[in-house]
């Protein structure tokens, strides 16, 4: 069989000069292989650039590290941003590139370790054809490709903390420490322990690790959005100081994790230093998943604004705001149905102050984690009524909370997105706006568009007309894949234009983006602008 030159769709000498200017731009989008030396790097390193002639390209690390190299130490390409762009033209990329997020996501096989044999079952297609399109398209096979996360987020937990070589091994994916030691040393010809011959740098509490983004990056924009909602207790965001805080509650192997988190942007660096407690070592890698997801940092501005720059030339730095807790942000989703971003935050406050555990954290103001699914799936109608929470949105939270803690519903990143968008509409007071929202914040879903959304349908100047959602829909097609993206721009771009509530004004576009949690149930004469 066939398979793909790893360095074909690759142009050697624009990726050279990236390399010569270490544009960030291009940090994960490919990684350079020094035939001198038998490292591979990312085109941020900041060693002494090395001769054109002994450098090779290639897309994926595991790529390189097919080929023969081991990942530089310096600029460690496990902390380069995933790089997964996919195209609607051609069926087989988007199933290769499908199974590879599948592989990169450790939420979506839960407990389970993944396999080719489950990879295929999932896609729906035969073990031979897996193997087949993952070599195509990247040239290596899925248990490679896998080897290789596996291995980078390894030699990340190794560098960044001082977590046991057992608890490395096993949160990193490999069934024993034996196979982890013999994996580790045939590729990069080191024994993990020599990762720590200097010992980590420690905060007085917790730890923490280094993750990158490629530029630009709004960073005011993401923390406003947070800030705007946050809840009091739960979470903290300071655009100005480029700080995210927040508790966490992550249940696997079934029981529940509780602890806290806090990041703090660089951008002169395009990197974000996360700093998580202890009580959460168990699950580094998921919370690491987890926040990358909320804050969008695997995002590549160059293929998203290639198809949307020419409509919304001022939003290339924007990104699309993610959460931690898919079935947290469905419930804040649903408290936000018709109200106000205030109300809503009011609404949650009190929902965290009834049903959430306290717990201790170090940084003041975060004392409590939002309620489990089993709490709210265990409360009464009366009990949320008492909150202020109507009727319809008691039936669809208690809905939400019992699906969940069921494991009949998954709101992660690895979830079919199609399937569970039917799910979520089939609950009561679940329309379609809510359920695309939730596809595009809680799935990570980049081609989630609420087709019927009012502010969209001013900003794109079809409001008023009886087809507006059809016309709404028509033009996104020009922006496929990335419509979650081009929702985002549209809205920022068309809010000068919008009336806004009275109680509920903010100059910044992060204001009301989440405001736009509208369902198709609804009074079409209550309905007012998102």
């Amino acid at each position: 069989m066939g398979t793909m030159d790893p360095e074909a769709t690759l142009h050697p000498d624009a990726c050279y000069l990236a390399l010569k200017a270490r544009d960030a731009r291009f940090d994960g989008c490919f990684f350079t292989a020094v035939t001198s030396t038998g490292i591979y790097c990312r085109p941020v390193c900041r060693v002494r650039t090395p001769r054109r002639e002994n450098c090779r390209f290639f897309r994926h690390a595991a790529q390189a590290e097919s080929a023969g190299f081991r990942p530089c130490l310096r600029c460690r390409p496990e902390l380069a941003p995933q790089s997964l762009a996919w195209s609607t033209q051609d069926a087989s990329s988007i199933l290769a590139h499908q199974a590879a997020r599948w592989l990169d996501n450790p939420e979506a096989w839960g407990d389970a370790q993944p396999s080719v044999e489950q990879l295929a079952a999932r896609l729906g297609v035969s073990d031979r054809h897996v193997r087949r399109i993952f070599e195509t398209h990247f040239g290596v096979s899925p248990v490679q490709y896998l080897q290789t996360r596996r291995l980078l987020t390894a030699k990340q937990l190794l560098a960044d903390t001082d977590l046991p070589i057992t608890h490395v091994a096993l949160a990193s994916g490999f069934a024993s420490v034996r196979r982890f030691n013999a994996a580790f040393l045939e590729h990069y010809r080191l024994n993990p322990t020599q990762l720590r011959r200097e010992g980590p740098r420690r905060p007085a509490r917790g730890i923490t690790i280094r993750l990158a983004y490629r530029p630009p990056y709004d960073v005011q924009a993401m923390l406003g959005f947070f800030a705007k909602r946050a809840i009091a207790g739960v979470e903290l965001a300071d655009p100005a100081a480029g700080t995210l805080a927040r508790t966490l509650s992550i249940e696997t192997g079934g029981r529940s994790q509780g602890g806290w988190l806090a990041a703090q942007f660089e951008p002169e660096r395009h990197q974000v230093a996360l700093r998580v407690s202890d009580s959460l070592r168990d699950v580094l890698p998921l919370v690491i998943h987890r926040l990358r997801a909320a804050l969008d940092l695997d995002a590549d501005p160059r293929a998203i604004n290639g198809v949307l720059h020419a409509s919304f030339p001022q939003g290339d730095a924007l990104r699309v705001p993610g959460c931690l807790s898919g079935y947290e942000l469905a419930v804040r989703a649903v408290l936000g149905q018709q109200v106000t971003v205030a109300a809503a935050r009011t609404l949650a406050r009190r929902l965290v102050e009834r049903f959430g555990e306290p717990i201790e954290t170090p940084i003041a103001g975060l004392a409590r984690l939002f309620p489990e699914p089993a709490a709210l799936a265990r409360a009464g109608g009366d009990a949320l009524g008492q909150l202020g929470i109507v009727k319809q949105r008691q039936a669809a939270i208690l809905a939400i909370a019992q699906a969940v803690a069921g494991n009949r519903l998954l709101l992660h990143g690895g979830a079919d997105v199609q399937a569970t968008v039917e799910a979520l509409r089939q609950l009561p007071g679940i329309g379609d706006w809510t359920a695309q929202y939730i596809a595009m914040r809680a799935l990570r879903w980049p081609d989630a568009f609420p087709a019927g959304d009012v502010a969209l349908h001013k900003a794109l100047g079809v409001q008023g007309r009886s087809n507006a959602a059809r016309a709404a829909e028509s033009a996104s097609q020009a922006w496929r894949p990335w419509r979650s993206y081009a929702v985002i721009r549209a809205w920022a771009a068309g809010r000068a234009g919008l009336e806004e509530p009275a109680t509920d004004s903010d100059p910044s576009m992060t204001s009301w983006i989440a405001d736009r949690v509208r369902n198709d149930k609804e009074r079409p004469w209550d309905r007012r602008h998102p």
